[in-house]
């Protein structure tokens, strides 16, 4: 099983607003950074030519979107709290909106499977409908891949 994320963020101002052109500019080396992580796999992007294009959706004009899959929520968690990435998750109210909601979401897929964003939508709407569980968890209540494999969304996946 690899583990899928989701993370979403209201932003405070336009994308290509002067307000967040410090934020545009760390984009690449950050997206960099993940793509070379040991356990990465797969992120979605909006360009293969413009490592700073964020994901254009259905969701919001505000609202950015990153998602992701991993080898497992150890690779992640090394990703995000032990690289260059803390720096900038530090700085993430210079740029986004509180939510008071969740705002990242994870859980495990077959091994070879990449989920839609409306998967990862909908495991969201879960997470802050029903709460952490196999089917979506989160750093603080995370759930070993055992238990999420023999879901009947994890059975369908490897079909």
């Amino acid at each position: 099983m690899h583990l899928a994320q989701l993370n979403i963020a209201h932003l405070r101002a336009p994308i290509d607003g002067p307000e967040l052109a410090t934020f545009v500019e760390l984009l690449e080396p950050i997206n960099a950074l993940a793509d070379a992580a040991p356990g990465f796999v797969w992120r979605l992007q909006e360009s293969e030519d413009d490592p700073t294009a964020t994901v254009v959706h259905d969701y919001g004009d505000h609202l950015l979107v990153n998602f992701s899959v991993w080898e497992s929520i150890d690779a992640v968690w090394t990703f995000v709290y032990r690289s260059a990435h803390l720096g900038v998750l530090r700085r993430r109210r210079e740029w986004f909106l509180r939510i008071a909601e969740p705002y990242t979401v994870m859980w495990w897929v077959p091994e070879g499977h990449i989920p839609t964003l409306a998967e990862a939508m909908r495991r969201l709407e879960r997470l802050r409908a029903h709460g952490p569980g196999p089917e979506a968890f989160t750093f603080q209540e995370p759930y070993d891949s055992s238990e999420a494999a023999n879901l009947p969304a994890a059975a369908e996946a490897r079909k």
